[in-house]
Order: C-alpha cells, then structure tokens, then sequence
C-alpha cells in the first residue's frame, strides 16, 4: 500500500497551490458572474414579466419571424459567397510569391480595423442618394441609381466586413498545407479537380468549418453596418435595438435577443462538433 509521505516541516504542494489558485480564480469568477452571468439571467427572465408567450412572439408574430428569416438568410448567403471568395483568394495568395504580395495581403486585410459603420459608410459612397453610381447613372441618362439601403447594400456589406477574416484564415491554413500529398497525388496520376477535392479540401475543411461559423455569428449579430444601410430592410438586430430604444418594449427586445442568440449559439455548437469531428477523421 503506497501513501504520501513528505519530509518533516513540508507539506504537499498542492495544499500551497490551492489558496493561490483561488485567489487568482477570484477576479475572474466575480467578472463572469457580474458582466456574463447575471444579466444572461436578467435577460431570459424579462420576457416572463409578459406572460410565457412573449417568448414565443418570433414565432406567432409575422413581422419577427420574417425579420429573424431575413437576417438568417442574409447570414447564410453572405457566409457561402464569403468561403468562396475568401478561399480562391487565400489560397491563391498562399501559393503564389510575386512582388508586392504582402502589400496586396495587407491591403486586402485592412477592413479589419474598420467598424460596421465606417463599412456602412463606403457602401453609401458608392450606392447611396449621392454615391458615385447615382452619379453615374444621372450622367448616362438612367436616372440616380441607389443599391445602398436595401438588400443589396446590406449584403455588399457584410461582405465587405466578412472578407478580410476569410482571406487571413485561409491563407494562413493554406500556407500549413502538406505540399507532399499534392506532390504524391500527382505522381500517381491525380487530376486537378482530384487535388482539390482528395488533399485540399480535407486539410482546409476544419478552417472553412470555423471561419463559416464566425461569419455567420457576425452577420446575424452586425448592428454597425445594419443600422447605417437597413432603412429598406429589417434585420434582428436592428428590431431589437427599435423595441428597446424606440418603444421601450423590454421584454419583447429580451425575447428577440433570446432567440438571436440560440439560434447563433446552435451554429457554433454544430460547428465545433464537425470542426472536432473533421479534424479527428
């Protein structure tokens, strides 16, 4: 039978470690609970000061539900046309050296430091009621074009805002390649479209998982550049900011944030399993 023993006047570490251990849990644990934990409490508790229904508006009430349809789908969109894009572009970037890559990658990478706002604002320098096309087009003799405040400024940018961390992630996933199993599969006789879809795609899936659930997360969250182009289009976040502000409907903008923020999470999760499940296989 095999006991601890330790030298006379010493006691085992881990009793030294536990007080320290948490002293430093303390500040973290106090800041979690005061600025996480309790208004994520408050928050699903409000909706119940209405009646259990309230929670359930964004199914019953038609102007919600097409207002969370519309900023999934707009979601969805602008996270498949942002892989695409994001992906050609990374991975051309990671296997391409020619002068001025760095400036081009920077440049490309520069709408990082960028609000939603400031993205908002682009978009209505080129779409908006006095942008560059309604100049053009009043120029040419088809009137004052404007895409700015509707589904088309919105989609533009989100993309604009989505891009830049699509193109670091997988120029930087593909720059990780194995260069010998595209060299392998060529030696024996692999097509172009057979790299892609045999050596590529599998060493770039966990990359494309987690960047598309960070682009879709951002998308039904974005409020900056949904609050500056969405006059003609109504996303989630944008009702729940008019029924607390405008309204000052808590409760109903508690329910809306509620289910926001499930069907986010739902993503994530999901994500996470196939992401661990894809770089387990």
């Amino acid at each position: 039978m095999n006991r601890e023993t330790t030298l006379p006047g010493h006691e085992p570490a881990s009793r030294h470690h536990n007080p320290l251990l948490l002293a430093c849990l303390a500040p973290a644990t106090a800041f979690f609970t005061a600025f996480w934990l309790l208004p994520a409490v408050l928050l699903v508790a409000l909706p119940a000061e209405k009646g259990w229904q309230t929670y359930f508006l964004v199914l019953t009430d038609s102007r919600y539900m097409w207002s969370m349809i519309n900023t999934t789908l707009l979601s969805l969109v602008t996270t498949i046309t942002t892989l695409l894009i994001g992906g050609a572009v990374g991975i051309y970037l990671a296997r391409r050296r020619f002068a001025g890559r760095q400036v081009l990658l920077s440049l490309l990478t520069a709408p990082l430091a960028f609000p939603g706002v400031i993205i908002g604002f682009f978009i209505i320098l080129l779409g908006g009621r006095q942008g560059w096309f309604a100049d053009l087009g009043s120029a040419l003799g088809m009137g004052r074009v404007t895409f700015a405040y509707g589904l088309t400024g919105l989609f533009l940018g989100y993309l604009y805002f989505s891009l830049p961390r699509a193109i670091a992630a997988y120029t930087a996933a593909a720059d990780a390649m194995d260069p010998q199993l595209e060299e392998a599969a060529r030696v024996l006789g692999a097509s172009r479209w057979d790299i892609t879809r045999d050596v590529w795609l599998p060493q770039l899936a966990p990359t494309t998982v987690a960047c598309g659930a960070i682009v879709f997360a951002t998308a039904m969250g974005a409020f900056g550049t949904a609050f500056t182009l969405s006059s003609k289009f109504e996303v989630i976040p944008i009702t729940i900011y008019n029924e607390f502000t405008n309204y000052a409907n808590f409760a109903l903008a508690a329910s809306l944030s509620i289910t926001l923020g499930l069907v986010t999470w739902a993503v994530l999760f999901f994500a996470r399993v196939a992401g661990t499940t894809s770089s387990g296989a």
